[in-house]
């Protein structure tokens, strides 16, 4: 099935023919659906701490910072923001030439209100000899458009959306990427650093990186601190082939093979290659202005708090084990921890010998730990946190999405349509051992919860393969800790209009 000119390609990505035979025998065997056991909640999975609790995480975060220990923002930070200018898309190809969707109209009759106004204005100027106002009034709505998003006006059709201004301030407007370097400053930054990881795509990556270096001074001066600021692309590696309807592989019009990105759980080689003890993980357009950004630091630094709370534990119980010095009430001890902090249930514990027992604690102590912040369900789309069977028959804290549960099930469906929280990727996550090592993170991802989409080429239909989500199946194997956080720390970007929120003004 592969020529060697097939092989030749494949070795050029860094894979091997063996990956691709597996990713094509997984288009023809497919997925399992998660066996699932309830949805998280409050009580059940779910931390919701009271105000003195969240004081003294606070406190806990604040004085493990002073140790001097490596803190990263990692902040995925490849996608193209055209999903986000759809509808004006959609308005700049009509048959109509004035506002006639609510979109449209609502985009339209607030257009003052977006950060972008005034260099948009400029731009139209430059290029049309007129402003917005007079474009507005001749019934030119599609000169402001095509100046909006086209390369010849702000381009932001094509940029990614940590490049677009998103919010005003009196001493020049912000972009998502600069409230993240103001973020980094707030909550992530010890021994006078902020460290901040951007994942950008390849053909974003320069612009990316002159934008960064023309604006981080400002912050560094302001908020009196250094930036160590990174950058990543997602591998070619973790790129997936695309198949037939057949399940063969697709092949592009001049014969080659097809491969596409993996999806965001591609990013977990990325997330490996960091060096750090906590990293912080936050999508680039959940952002809010200075003036709402109180909530966004203090729950932040509370979900780090309690991420090294449970981590401390973890290492005191792991050495507790190495120096074989306990007795059977230690053990149960480890046990309740491991159960009811760590939400990690195994129903056949007590039928297990003291030196299997041993061996179980040890491996579910010793793996990379996370505390994901959850919000009240809104209806967003998306994943949520579930309590969830495992591979080898224990139970644990998961996010999902729903690729992975089986629709047909109602009692499942059930489950997530009425759950009471949601995944706004708002983690921390520690990653080295009880050692001081750094795991290999790639040993923690669940193969077996990938999903298969349909896509596109060339106007021929193909079976896309998506590797399993960062947060989803790339972390299966991690302690995961959820902890309620409010509303308030949830405003993503997904359209244009959204900027015209109250958040993001």
């Amino acid at each position: 099935m592969l020529s060697q000119e097939d092989l030749k390609q494949i070795a050029a990505k860094g894979m091997t023919a063996e990956q691709i035979e597996t990713q094509l025998k997984q288009f023809k065997t497919g997925f399992p659906f998660l066996k699932l056991e309830a949805a998280a909640s409050i009580s059940q999975g779910i931390i919701s701490p009271n105000t003195d609790e969240r004081s003294d995480f606070e406190k806990k975060w604040n004085n493990y910072k002073a140790e001097g220990h490596k803190i990263v923002k990692f902040v995925p930070a490849s996608g193209a923001a055209s999903r986000m200018f759809k509808d004006m898309f959609t308005f700049l190809t009509s048959d109509y030439d004035t506002p006639s969707t609510d979109f449209e109209k609502h985009y339209f009759n607030n257009i003052e209100k977006f950060a972008f106004y005034d260099a948009l204005d400029d731009i139209c100027l430059k290029n049309e000899k007129k402003g917005i106002k007079e474009l507005i009034s001749e019934n030119n709505y599609k000169a402001v458009v095509s100046n909006m998003l086209e390369s010849k006006g702000l381009n932001y059709g094509q940029l990614p959306k940590g490049m677009l201004i998103f919010h005003k301030y009196e001493d020049g407007a912000r972009t998502p990427m600069e409230e993240h370097l103001v973020e980094g400053a707030l909550y992530a930054a010890s021994n006078g650093e902020a460290n901040v990881h951007f994942t950008v795509s390849n053909e974003h990556m320069e612009f990316f990186e002159k934008k960064v270096s023309q604006q981080s001074d400002k912050y560094a001066k302001k908020y009196n601190i250094n930036y160590n600021i990174t950058f990543s692309e997602q591998k070619s590696s973790t790129d997936t082939i695309a198949a037939n309807a057949d399940n063969t592989p697709f092949r592009t019009t001049d014969g080659r093979l097809l491969f596409r990105p993996g999806g965001h759980g591609a990013l977990i080689e990325n997330l490996n290659d960091i060096d750090a003890d906590v990293i912080f993980i936050k999508n680039i357009d959940n952002v809010v202005p200075d003036r709402l950004k109180a909530d966004t630091i203090e729950y932040k630094q509370v979900i780090a708090g309690i991420l090294v709370s449970l981590q401390k534990k973890a290492f005191e119980h792991l050495n507790t084990l190495d120096s074989g010095k306990y007795n059977h009430e230690k053990l149960e001890e480890i046990i309740r921890f491991v159960q009811q902090e760590l939400c990690c249930r195994k129903s056949d514990i007590k039928h297990l010998e003291d030196t299997e027992l041993v061996i179980y604690l040890k491996e579910k102590l010793n793996r990379p730990m996370r505390v994901c912040g959850v919000v009240k369900n809104v209806g967003e789309p998306g994943g949520g946190p579930f309590l969830t069977y495992n591979q080898d028959g224990t139970v644990s804290l998961q996010i999902l999405e729903s690729s992975q549960i089986d629709k047909n099930n109602q009692e499942y469906m059930k489950m997530f349509t009425t759950g009471t929280h949601f995944n706004p990727v708002d983690l921390v996550c520690a990653v080295k051992d009880y050692k001081g090592k750094s795991f290999n993170l790639p040993d923690f991802v669940d193969k077996a919860t990938g999903f298969i989409s349909s896509k596109s080429k060339d106007g021929k239909e193909l079976k896309a393969l998506e590797l399993p989500g960062l947060w989803n199946g790339a972390m299966s194997d991690w302690n995961t800790i959820f902890v309620e956080v409010p509303l308030s720390t949830f405003n993503p970007v997904k359209t244009v209009n959204d900027l015209l929120r109250e958040q993001h003004q």
